[in-house]
């Protein structure tokens, strides 16, 4: 299988998201850009179409309410924020003002897992249980920046609520060549091909597995990389295929890995009698993180590139 990786480049997860929704301004008029105080990368929206652009300051409870009712009157509202106080502080307005009405609001929220810098106050750790708990709601989780401007497009035609999760969003790393992939909701990636385990992983995780992949290959040893960028839904054939020909299932995840993408996998084995040899959970266990940068969480606690080398051999004995 051909790779497509580019690992040495680098993007801005904001800009691209600022530079899209200018674009999604000028093509649509029903398109507004919200934001809570945190709406650096929209000012070129902000300039140009100044009449649908709303910043709520510190108030995400407003903003997710006041996107409700642009949705009910046709328009497509995109909020930008962090994820903590997105999905934490207005999580009654997006589950009753703007799931339980089915609404097309597009939640994008930065600082997802322990990237922020911030401390525990910032760190997104509950985001996807949460939001995924949320009926009606979508819910990605995108490692690749070049990824957010077609996943922003395919939006326009998706008629119900969105919540896409990045890493930091300053310097993200891109994983495929533009141009190479195209990106559905409900779909994953298998970015890396392997027999003998396979790795699942989202958002900026994708990245670490790859690299654990890499190591591992250089011993002997395939790993399959799977990045499952949609959550909810869940491709289940994907993850049937892995498991019947890898048999060896490590979930990698920057999130508590209780009630993340592990658990939303876990429910599908169970619920389909899949039963793999071997099923192993990576991810952030149950304490506040604190300070530090996102490399130096994954090592302490133990779901960096090493530590999911050391796992898969492990399991593999």
């Amino acid at each position: 299988m051909k790779m497509t990786f580019n690992f040495g480049s680098f993007l801005s997860a904001r800009s691209v998201v600022g530079e899209t929704l200018h674009e999604l301004g000028q093509k649509h008029n029903n398109v507004w850009a919200l934001t809570a105080d945190t709406g650096g990368a929209l000012a070129t929206f902000k300039k140009d179409f100044p009449d649908r652009f709303i910043d709520t300051g510190v108030a995400e409870q407003n903003c997710a309410g006041i996107a409700a009712g642009l949705a009910l009157e046709g328009n497509i509202p995109f909020i930008a924020g962090m994820i903590p106080f997105m999905t934490m502080r207005a999580c009654e307005q997006n589950r009753t003002a703007i799931c339980y009405q089915d609404l097309p609001v597009r939640f994008i929220g930065t600082g997802g897992g322990l990237t922020s810098g911030g401390g525990s106050t910032h760190n997104a750790m509950e985001d996807i249980s949460i939001m995924k708990s949320l009926v009606n709601m979508t819910v990605l989780s995108i490692g690749d920046p070049n990824m957010i401007r077609d996943i922003m497009i395919l939006s326009m035609d998706y008629p119900h609520p969105l919540y896409i999760r990045l890493a930091q969003g300053k310097k993200d790393r891109m994983l495929y060549e533009p141009g190479t992939r195209t990106y559905k909701i409900g779909e994953g990636i298998t970015a890396r091909d392997g027999k003998d385990a396979t790795i699942i992983a989202h958002g900026e995780m994708v990245y670490v597995a790859l690299e654990a992949a890499k190591t591992l290959a250089a011993e002997g040893i395939e790993v399959r990389v799977i990045d499952m960028y949609s959550i909810k839904p869940l491709n289940k054939n994907l993850l049937l295929k892995a498991v019947k020909e890898t048999r060896n299932i490590v979930v990698l995840e920057d999130h508590l890995m209780e009630g993340g993408l592990a658990s939303v996998i876990a429910d599908a084995f169970v619920d389909g009698n899949i039963y793999p040899e071997n099923f192993k959970r990576l991810g952030i266990p149950q304490v506040f993180a604190g300070f530090g940068s996102g490399e130096e969480l994954r090592k302490k606690y133990g779901y960096d590139d090493t530590a999911t080398v050391a796992v898969i051999k492990q399991m593999l004995k």
